[in-house]
């Protein structure tokens, strides 16, 4: 028999001698009054019935972003050996056509540069990394996040070890307020045009997928402000930088723009 099950039956017990003693009070001045006839439940209305199925899927949120990171070796399988760094230059390396001298993000590759022992650590773009269990198999995923240059978005991107190789299971890049862990959900929050409000994306894991997919998009209200008239706009090169990743509090950041040749501190709950 379960051990809460006692304790429920006592609360029932309790729940019943209350029950009863309201019934006698109901009579009295200052009882229990009507509030009036409960509102009749009203179904969903479903407009349109007889409209024929799209020809095409909606927004591509549910298809997986997975790639194998070329380059950079996993010690003894240990995802906390593999120094964040080393891991962008990676992607600056596979993704010449956005790191380039003509790409979205030139910048970032002399930003890098900074992260390197003697460097200029305030310009170094590389975030603290973060680990947690993301896909549910006891081991820890590495949460990396970095700037990007010149548009002054951040890169928030998941990494997890088969096979022994580093494998990129989430890959976004946005105007970012702060980033999030819970549980196994990452939850990426963005700037709306409309003061007073934010978006709020979650993505979380897909055994089937092998991925961190999309599964919730929400527009939220944070606080004081008015609507304005005009539209959400996309961020631009010229918006102000947003601040940096904020982690989960239960979570021990490794150090910032770790080079190498070195290791990231341990983290995790």
């Amino acid at each position: 028999m379960p051990a809460r099950r006692p304790a429920r039956t006592a609360l029932a017990a309790a729940a019943v001698v209350l029950l009863s003693a309201t019934a006698v009070a109901c009579g009295d001045s200052g009882g229990l009054q009507s509030a009036g006839a409960t509102p009749t439940a009203v179904s969903p209305a479903k407009l349109w019935p007889d409209l024929r199925p799209a020809s095409s899927p909606a927004w591509p949120y549910d298809e997986a972003e997975r790639e194998v990171v070329k380059g950079v070796r996993v010690p003894g399988d240990d995802i906390r050996k593999v120094a964040p760094v080393d891991v962008v230059r990676a992607e600056i390396s596979a993704h010449p056509d956005d790191y380039g001298s003509k790409g979205a993000y030139h910048a970032t590759v002399d930003r890098v540069k900074e992260c390197e022992p003697g460097g200029d650590r305030a310009r170094c773009p590389v975030l603290k990394a973060y680990y947690r269990d993301l896909t549910g198999d006891g081991r820890d995923e590495l949460a990396l996040g970095f700037r990007l240059y010149p548009t002054n978005q951040t890169a928030v991107r998941i990494y997890t070890v088969e096979k022994h190789r580093l494998v990129q299971v989430l890959a976004d890049n946005d105007a970012i307020i702060g980033v999030e862990l819970a549980g196994r959900a990452v939850i990426v929050r963005s700037p709306a045009g409309i003061t007073g409000y934010e978006y709020r994306t979650s993505w979380a894991w897909d055994p089937e997928q092998r991925a961190m997919v999309f599964s919730r998009d929400e527009f939220l209200r944070t606080g004081g402000g008015r609507h304005t008239r005009r539209p959400s706009a996309s961020p631009s090169p010229s918006a102000s930088p947003s601040p940096s990743l904020t982690p989960s509090p239960s979570l021990t950041p490794s150090t910032p723009g770790t080079p190498s040749s070195g290791t990231t501190a341990s983290a995790g709950e």
